[in-house]
């Protein structure tokens, strides 16, 4: 339904092609002006090997990122994520291609290129949206697309408010149609008007040129009817399938052999996104290990002459997909501690088990400074290096509570288990269980790699902040 205008993309990709071109010129301009770095003569800036390079690469990385796929762009939040990335792997590679071919470019002139070709491409970016805004507000009442919505439910109230956020892009709701009670109360933005047996009076009064329908599943059997209602119509039909309940366990729609399939227990993360996510929890964690194990190797000495008991605490945790898996941590706690969790599991007002608290008196006192800083969770770089877990995602819960999630809670195991999380970063064991299975759920929906960079730089403050942790 969104337009695909070829014209636009192929306009796109010219810009940015031009924007490497623009890019070059002004990092060279920046090298040989500004008195920072060894002096160098225009020749020896290694312009032209920079220029074919990014020429090669940029272009390359944009088209394998989707950056000019509609569908994945038409939200400006989701095109400045993917254009980001887009444009740091394209660095990685672009330097690794000189590092490898041709070593006499100036280093400098390379990060003059990169901010200022991130700043043209983001920079026009952001000048079209505006302009496109601007457009549509001007010329609301011509060009835009009109669209009727036909349904109930959540489907329905859900297309709503999506359908509603989309003027910019050319599309206007002029209203739907519904059997049950209005769907939103006392709208005068989004009209109701009337029941499912007027679609086709209303697409002759409005000349609707696309028809949604978003119907229950228990009342689907009534798309057929309003198909047949518009054969003879010159609009277009789209049916909303009934899964927007079924969202939060990552469900999309593949196809097999023709045949359109609903996946509802498959991984959220796309195949692009878990190999990525892997390659990165690899790369810090292979980079942080020089620096940790020296110090993992002085807290162990400092458990074992606090107290008697292994060093390491191994415990059975519910990792991705429902997986069970043993979770490494130094222990902060007495050896007989999972025996004496009864001391401390307790309801809150709600009724809902807590079982973090901080007067815990299993905890022991080089424990208790461990955890103040959150030092007892160094180990799990083990897990993540194994594939078990990654350094950010929901954190993996014990089986025991588990066991008591709601059907909903359990769409919290659609991705990895993280060393640090959503959670985490917004208030850690200041809130309880019940409550901190929303904010991992929020990762699970929003997913993406600077999502990750985000959380783990916020996880560095709270820890240095020392807040909510015990």
């Amino acid at each position: 339904m969104l337009r695909r205008n070829t014209n636009f993309i192929i306009l796109s990709f010219v810009l940015d092609l031009i924007s490497i071109v623009l890019a070059g010129l002004c990092a060279y301009w920046l090298r040989v002006s500004l008195p920072f770095g060894l002096t160098v003569t225009p020749q020896d800036t290694g312009i032209e090997t920079i220029l074919l390079s990014a020429v090669l690469i940029y272009p390359l990385i944009f088209l394998l990122f989707s950056l000019y796929d509609p569908e994945r762009t038409y939200h400006a939040v989701d095109e400045y994520q993917i254009l980001s990335v887009a444009c740091f792997v394209a660095a990685l590679a672009m330097a690794g291609l000189i590092f490898f071919f041709e070593r006499n470019v100036v280093r400098l002139m390379l990060l003059y290129f990169y901010g200022v070709h991130f700043i043209f491409v983001t920079g026009w970016r952001a000048l079209v949206r505006a302009a496109r805004r601007f457009y549509y507000y001007l010329s609301r009442e011509q060009s835009l697309r009109d669209v009727l919505l036909v349904g109930s439910g959540e489907a329905a109230r859900r297309t709503l408010e999506r359908l509603d956020e989309l003027h910019w892009a050319g599309i206007r709701l002029v209203g739907y149609l519904t059997d049950g009670e209005p769907i939103l109360e006392d709208s005068q933005d989004i009209p109701y008007l009337g029941n499912l047996q007027e679609v086709g009076r209303v697409i002759d009064q409005a000349h609707i040129a696309d028809v949604l329908v978003a119907l229950p599943g228990e009342e689907y059997g009534k798309v057929n009817l309003v198909v047949n209602a518009l054969s003879d119509k010159p609009c277009s039909i789209w049916v909303v399938p009934d899964y927007f309940s079924l969202l939060l366990y990552g469900g999309h729609v593949e196809d097999l052999g023709g045949v359109p399939m609903i996946s509802l227990k498959s991984p959220t993360l796309t195949g692009y996104q878990r190999v990525t996510k892997r390659a990165f929890d690899l790369i810090v964690s292979i980079i942080l290990l020089p620096f940790l194990l020296p110090l993992m190797g002085i807290i162990a000495l400092a458990i074992k002459f606090d107290t008697h008991g292994p060093v390491i605490f191994k415990q059975v945790r519910v990792g991705e997909n429902s997986r069970l898996f043993k979770m490494y941590k130094f222990r902060s706690m007495v050896e007989d501690a999972d025996q004496r969790l009864s001391e401390v599991m307790l309801p809150d007002e709600s009724g809902h088990m807590v079982h973090k608290r901080p007067d815990d008196p299993r905890v022991t006192r080089v424990g208790r400074f461990l955890r103040r800083i959150s030092l007892d969770e160094l180990p799990q770089i083990f897990n993540v290096l194994r594939g078990e877990m990654s350094l950010v995602g929901p954190r993996p819960e014990m089986p025991i509570f588990v066991e008591k999630y709601a059907p909903w809670q359990r769409a919290r195991f659609a991705v990895p288990q993280g060393v640090t999380g959503w959670w985490q970063v917004n208030g850690r064991s200041d809130k309880p269980m019940h409550l901190n299975t929303e904010d991992d759920l929020y990762y699970v929906r929003n997913y993406s790699l600077l999502l990750d960079l985000n959380i783990l730089f916020k996880t560095a403050w709270v820890v240095i902040r020392r807040k909510g942790a015990f």
